[in-house]
């Protein structure tokens, strides 16, 4: 049985070309995902790991939790404390360490690096042992600055240059005095690093006089951890707290791999998805193949052959295709890998340097797929097949399904769609959370159970085609009548590209629907014309606000300024805005009271109000965070939403409880409205600082928007994976179908069909089932993208369905595009068959 198993395999070389290219797809994607993060994640560990050679043990200020109602305010790390830090026994030397976000414009005024990644730092001395000079000296005074190599060669720098550099004030254009190299993971991320002179960075920084860190270093012969145990001994275990090199290192690593995880997951939820679809090609091929090889296989069994034996060979012709594919598909992945990292350099993000790494358990899920994936698809057809009666198989007595199968089939598929349907519609009247797992659960089974009924879907929409198809005469009418002879194949045909289609349509509408969503929302909350933002999200400079207040045309101004306080023993933020300016800024809807801001009056969002048992009318005590208290009432309720939310009082009744002021936006309305004559001005006014952010609301929705526009792209990805998979499956069903009609080919030639009606015939049925499979997905897709929507309708009040027509029509023209193309080969061979030997085919 094995050498019959072998024999069939090599004398199947064609037909199982396509199964191979199947699997190997799919292997190619899950392998070249784990090769990519595998190396990008070891890459950068690496390169974190090499940032903490300097560092034996860091001290840090002991985080303080927030008790009763006071504000929990983390101790300062004073130079007194640097210096005890380097007296004690084992200690070579110590570094104070200062940072925070600093913006480097490029020779354009262009931010470089990602905002988030854009820091700066102090150089301590005149040499820097974390950072070893290239090029230059130190800089010192608050007129000179040290920046990375990376970013001096991005950006053209050298010695001697003056750059535009922002803090969170006005823009300074220090002299570059030195240029150092670093391991740092951000400049390594395509990020950028500059470095002051300490006093000049503790200033900028606003900590004049304390560090953000400690880092110590052994001396010759003394381990981190004599060390560490030495710090905690000398320093005061209420005000700092230690940890070793390592310890840093391997949260470094961690934070590196938890980080790379969700990458890692997204990419492998496209790979799966290409093996689902693959794995019906695999099922579809293989039931092909042993229908054909009834007869043979029904001999096996009157020769002695058991029914065990006869699955049995099936499975290992799937064996050795799974592991042929599985070998291929690993080698492709390698690839895949490698032409991903090099990708990303060509993107502009930059990686650090390191080997490729292919892991043992790459490999081993590599082949555990491949022939998993393969055998299981196979298992089935298999065990079909070798419970056909030999006397049975000879006479094609099993050629059609039993009614009692078909009836079995259906009911089991209407019972499957018909409880996803109930789960899902269920799903949508939860909380937006709460719905989640439901609705999940709901779209598996409506798909597994849409899958089952495929074949009985497809008699009544491809008979909708006929009109169509008798336009085409005979070839149309054959055309038709071939693609339901069959339907559990043309079913598992289509099945490959409905899939692909039903997550992408899902995805669409949703994004669509929550571009306009974002849009509405905006327009609603939102009367300014521009609100204004630091590129990383951080605080703005108090400046800011008044250097906006003075540009002419400018008639309202607000700060949105966020300040942690203490209500009924609970930490909860207020936000700080000009009271009298706010209500022109915003167009909130006021369910309770009215919106007045000002004094001891403030506004609170719905679910605060909720949430602490407010109304108009209430009055509530907070703790400020300098331990002042002070009674606030609420004069109303509003409606909030992403964009704004929250505890709204006056600046005036709060400014005086800050120690710092500082603003997370700026609101601001001007009599001209928004154009970029005025944009251009405001960006003047502060200075054309690289770091600071001026949008209006369409700008303030993109932004908001962006994340699914890059999850859509991302999809769109893998609509191409699924396409290729369908594609391989529509030419390996046609290939086989026409090898199983070369009798009735050659009797049609005969008769008078020429080869161009052949032709025809072959690319009008594979249109038909490829159509069929696109109004299956983006129906479903529809219906998947209405349900999350009234799912998130739930968190978001503006959320409405829109449904993308054009780009619906778009996929049903590439459903078609997969249809004519996959048909080429197939019709062409069917087409060049010689009648005379095709008629005499068994």
């Amino acid at each position: 049985m094995f050498r019959t198993a072998l024999r069939n395999v090599l004398a199947h070389k064609a037909r199982l070309l396509m199964t191979v290219l199947a699997v190997m797809l799919g292997v190619a994607f899950v392998s070249g995902t784990l090769v990519f993060t595998n190396t990008i994640s070891e890459a950068y560990q690496k390169s974190s790991a090499k940032g903490f050679d300097q560092v034996d043990v860091a001290v840090t200020a002991e985080s303080r939790e927030d008790e009763g109602n006071t504000i929990g305010k983390n101790p300062d790390l004073t130079q007194a404390l640097l210096e005890k830090s380097a007296e004690v026994p084992g200690a070579s030397n110590a570094i104070g360490v200062v940072s925070g976000f600093t913006a480097i414009a490029d020779k354009d005024g262009k931010l470089i690096g990602g905002g988030f990644q854009s820091q700066g730092g102090n150089y301590y001395g005149d040499k820097d042992p974390r950072y070893p000079l290239s090029e230059g000296a130190a800089p010192h005074g608050a007129n000179q600055v040290a920046i990375d190599s990376e970013t001096a060669k991005r950006a053209g720098y050298k010695v001697g240059d003056t750059v535009r550099i922002s803090v969170d004030g006005p823009v300074l254009k220090p002299v570059v005095t030195g240029i150092f190299t670093t391991d740092d993971g951000n400049v390594a991320a395509g990020g950028s690093l500059a470095l002051f002179d300490t006093a000049t960075a503790q200033k900028l920084f606003g900590k004049p006089g304390t560090y953000d860190e400690i880092d110590v270093k052994a001396a010759s012969g003394t381990s981190q951890t004599a060390l560490k145990a030495a710090l905690d001994k000398a320093l005061p275990a209420d005000l700092v707290q230690t940890e070793t090199g390592k310890e840093l290192a391997d949260e470094q690593a961690e934070m590196i791999s938890s980080s790379m995880s969700g990458l890692k997951q997204g990419l492998l939820v496209f790979a799966g998805i290409a093996l689902f679809v693959g794995t019906f090609i695999i099922a579809n091929t293989f039931t092909m193949l042993v229908a054909q090889r009834t007869k043979e296989l029904a001999l096996l069994r009157a020769v002695g052959a058991s029914r065990r034996q006869v699955t049995r060979s099936v499975l290992i012709e799937a064996f050795v295709v799974g592991l042929v594919a599985a070998v291929t598909g690993l080698v492709a992945g390698i690839g895949i890998g490698a032409g991903l990292k090099s990708l990303m350099g060509t993107l502009g993000a930059t990686v650090p340097d390191g080997p490729l790494v292919i892991t043992p358990g790459t490999v081993g899920v590599a082949l555990a797929v491949g022939v998993l994936i393969t055998m299981l698809a196979a298992w089935l057809p298999g065990r079909r097949a070798a419970k056909i009666p030999p006397v049975a198989a000879m006479s094609s007595v099993h050629a059609k399904a039993t009614t009692k199968s078909l009836v079995l089939r259906n009911t089991l598929g209407a019972l499957f769609s018909g409880a996803g349907v109930a789960v899902i519609l269920a799903a949508t009247t939860m909380d937006g959370s709460d719905g989640q797992a439901p609705m999940g659960m709901g779209a598996v089974l409506l798909i597994i159970g849409v899958f089952i009924l495929t074949p009985l879907l497809s008699r009544p929409l491809i008979a909708a085609a006929a009109p169509l198809l008798r336009v085409f005469g005979i070839s149309g009418k054959l055309a038709r009548q071939n693609s339901v002879r069959n339907p559990r194949r043309t079913a598992a045909t289509a099945s490959a590209l409905m899939i692909g289609l039903t997550l992408i349509t899902g995805m669409t509408v949703m994004a669509g629907s929550l571009q306009k969503s974002i849009d509405k929302m905006a327009s609603a909350a939102v009367k300014a014309d521009y609100v204004v933002s630091m590129a990383n999200g951080n605080e703005l400079s108090a400046d800011v606000e008044k250097k906006l207040a003075k540009v002419d045309d400018v008639t309202a101004v607000s700060p949105l300024r966020n300040a942690a306080s203490r209500i009924d023993g609970q930490t909860e933020y207020l936000t700080g805005v000009n009271g009298s300016a706010i209500g022109e800024l915003t167009d909130l809807k006021v369910d309770d009271g009215a919106f007045k801001v000002g004094g001891s009056q403030v506004v609170v969002d719905q679910d605060r109000a909720k949430s602490f048992g407010w109304k108009a009318g209430s009055t509530f005590t907070v703790h400020y965070e300098d331990g002042k208290a002070q009674k606030l009432t609420v004069a109303g309720v509003y409606e909030g939403n992403e964009l704004i939310s929250g505890i709204m009082l006056d600046t005036a009744t709060l400014n005086p409880h800050l120690s710092e002021l500082s603003d997370m936006q700026v609101m601001l309305k001007t009599s001209d409205g928004a154009s970029a004559a005025t944009k251009d001005k405001l960006e003047k006014a502060l200075g054309s600082n690289p770091a600071i952010k001026v949008q209006d609301k369409k700008d303030l929705s993109d932004s908001i928007a962006q994340m699914f526009t890059l999850m859509l792209n991302m999809l769109y990805g893998l609509l191409a994976m699924a396409v290729i998979v369908a594609v391989l499956g529509v030419i390996n069903t046609l290939a086989m179908s026409v090898f199983e009609r070369s009798q009735e080919i050659g009797m049609l030639r005969a008769i008078g069909l020429d080869r161009k009606g052949i032709k025809r015939m072959v690319r009008l049925e594979s249109l038909v089932i490829s159509l069929f499979g696109g109004v299956l997905g983006i129906g479903l897709g529809v219906f998947f993208g209405w349900a999350a929507g009234e799912l998130l309708g739930t968190k978001m009040a503006t959320y409405e369905l829109v449904l993308p027509w054009a780009r619906m029509g778009v996929f049903l023209l590439l459903a078609a595009t997969v249809g004519i193309l996959a048909a080429l080969w197939p019709a062409r061979r069917a087409a060049r068959m010689n009648m005379l030997a095709a008629i005499k085919a068994e």
